[in-house]
């Protein structure tokens, strides 16, 4: 018998003795690595709003590039091992996954519902009236929505309400952010976590649950861009008002840089994310015209001796891509009309922020405060896994936790069917919608 076969009569076993398992699982799927992070029902501390992962697990990543699958055998494989990991750790089998990913070219539309009130109280029922309202605009052709998330209420001309329930007025609106991914990717990815012998719990845009891992409370209330560098791709998060409100993507992530490195100096893949991680750099430093660098040579002619180049050599491969990565960011954000707050600051998280000299090169793009992000929410993680690469499956965790709820559930969006028709997030919307009210408001 196969492992994999094995794995799955294990879960159908396990499935059928013990039913659906008290576990919350989240697995980063990346180009360069995919992680699993487990945490059970017991490891939420909402004293200090902290949580404890119970298990975690990475492998390095499998059938991924630019963002995409490109081989669902080797994908799914890849998770598979990953969750086997963290589960190892745990002491516990889990059912169901959460993937957060940066591709999919995601993307964000905020839309807007006003409903008229009557000379009484505004009730749930004329909440879930405005939520209806602004979704019956949503057609998405081709998406799939990963997030539905009130932005603001308004009551007349008073903006900027948490909780309009109780007060009175003529009109009722609301503003709602609908985050989107690509329905094939959404579909691919669903059909990869499903050959790894796990359900499908939906799908949720990385630089959105890196943000919830890395930024401080005050910095989503005052304004905040949490850029999400990863190995297929870089996406950024724009909160505001301690809500979010834009999302952007760029199909371009380290991996680049790793190509760039291999194709710079004729040497192989392997070899050229070695000398990244080890001698990296996106800006100048002292004697790197005199410092060598060895890389292996490509094929396997024993014959072929190592090739040597200067480090200058490196960091002028690395320094014009990194820098032309935030610039296309930085004018795609521009060109979005993303509500970028004056003085907001700039957090970097994902695997690639951690190459030497990013963070100054974003200071410079974007003429903004910069600081690398961690999973502060984990605290007791061990440090393998508490850098800024971890931040998205920590992310994940910690919405589960403390939200942000949204106005339509994880497992309507993820039966929701968002091609020609408009937005039906699940089969009742109202009961949806009220059931959102009932827990979050």
């Amino acid at each position: 018998m196969t492992r994999v076969e094995d794995r799955k009569e294990s879960r159908e076993g396990l499935k059928a003795a013990l039913g659906r398992q008290p576990v919350i699982a989240a697995v980063d799927l990346g180009a360069s690595k995919v992680s699993c992070f487990i945490m059970k029902h017991d490891g939420v501390r909402r004293s200090d709003r902290t949580l404890t992962a119970a298990g975690v697990g990475y492998v390095q990543s499998r059938g991924v590039r630019g963002g995409a699958i490109v081989n669902l055998d080797e994908a799914s494989d890849a998770i598979a091992q990953a969750v086997e990991r963290a589960e190892n750790v745990a002491g516990v089998q889990v059912q169901g996954v959460t993937v957060a990913t940066g591709g999919g070219a995601l993307t964000s539309h905020r839309i807007s519902g006003r409903v008229t009130l009557g000379a009484r109280a505004i009730s749930d029922h004329d909440l879930v009236r405005a939520i209806q309202a602004a979704l019956a605009q949503i057609k998405l052709p081709g998406r799939r929505a990963a997030h539905i998330l009130p932005v603001a209420w308004a009551v007349d001309s008073q903006s900027g309400i948490r909780d309009p329930r109780a007060m009175f007025g003529r009109v009722l609106a609301v503003e709602l952010l609908v985050v989107s991914v690509s329905e094939a990717v959404f579909q691919t990815l669903g059909a990869c976590v499903e050959r790894a012998h796990l359900q499908f719990d939906g799908v949720v845009a990385a630089p959105f649950v890196s943000a919830l891992a890395a930024l401080e409370e005050d910095e989503m209330d005052l304004g905040a861009v949490c850029i999400d560098m990863g190995g297929g791709s870089t996406s950024a998060a724009v909160f505001s008002g301690g809500s979010l409100v834009h999302v952007e993507t760029l199909p371009v992530g380290g991996s680049h840089v790793t190509a760039d490195i291999a194709r710079g100096l004729s040497t192989s893949i392997a070899g050229a994310e070695r000398i990244k991680t080890l001698h990296g750099s996106a800006i100048a430093s002292a004697n790197e015209d005199r410092e060598m660098i060895e890389a292996p040579p490509r094929g396997d002619d024993p014959g072929a001796g190592p090739v040597i180049a200067p480090r200058s050599l490196l960091k002028g491969i690395i320094a014009p891509r990194v820098e032309e990565t935030l610039e296309l960011l930085r004018d795609r954000l521009k060109a979005s009309g993303a509500p970028v707050e004056p003085g907001a600051g700039l957090v970097l998280t994902g695997g690639a922020s951690q190459l030497a000299g990013v963070r100054e090169v974003a200071v410079r793009v974007f003429d903004r405060p910069v600081r690398l992000g961690r999973p502060r929410r984990v605290p007791h993680l061990a440090d393998a896994a508490s850098g800024p690469a971890f931040c998205a499956a920590a992310g994940v965790l910690h919405r589960h936790a403390f939200g942000p709820r949204e106005a339509v559930s994880a497992k309507a969006l993820a039966s929701a069917k968002l091609r020609r028709d408009p937005v039906d997030p699940g089969a009742n919307p109202v009961a949806k919608a009220a059931a959102w009210l009932r827990e979050n408001l």
